[in-house]
């Protein structure tokens, strides 16, 4: 894998988020959980993660070993990102092309994405799953921070 300088990177991960109209859909105010809900364990089906581009992030500002990544996500029809939580490890997803369906964890009703929508993913307990319920492939661009042991791991 190439390194890539951070600010080739970052600007690789912005395209289309500046030019793209705002935040994703988010959950409707009176739908708010107090309390996070279960969900599911949603199995992995017809996703493809290719890494665009890592920035090794070692010693940058005292902090530890990790990686600023990028990948290309695409859901087939009927696919399935599994459920997974982002307690650590900051994520912004931009929706390229598509729409996807969010379950998740402090929303009482699923979530729905559309092209040029995007997503931050951090914080304790957020956890969700994501589903392509169309007949149409969704591309999705995810920009995360990953701790060195994690790097290999598919649904990190």
């Amino acid at each position: 894998m190439p390194k890539l300088n951070l600010a080739a990177l970052m600007a690789a991960a912005t395209v289309g988020i500046v030019a793209g109209p705002a935040l994703a859909a988010e959950c409707p105010a009176d739908q708010v959980l107090k309390e996070p809900r279960q969900i599911e364990n949603a199995p992995d089906i017809g996703v493809e993660r290719p890494v665009i581009g890592m920035v090794d992030l070692t010693g940058w500002r005292g902090q530890g070993n990790f990686y600023l990544r990028l990948r290309r996500l695409t859901v087939a029809p009927g696919g399935v990102v599994p459920t997974h939580w982002h307690d650590d490890r900051p994520s912004i997803v931009h929706i390229a092309e598509g729409e996807i369906i969010e379950h998740n964890v402090h929303c009482a009703v699923p979530i729905v994405h559309k092209a040029g929508d995007t997503t931050p993913e951090f914080g304790e307990g957020h956890g969700h799953w994501w589903e392509n319920k169309t007949d149409k492939t969704v591309v999705l661009f995810s920009t995360d921070v990953v701790p060195f042991e994690k790097k290999e791991e598919p649904h990190m």
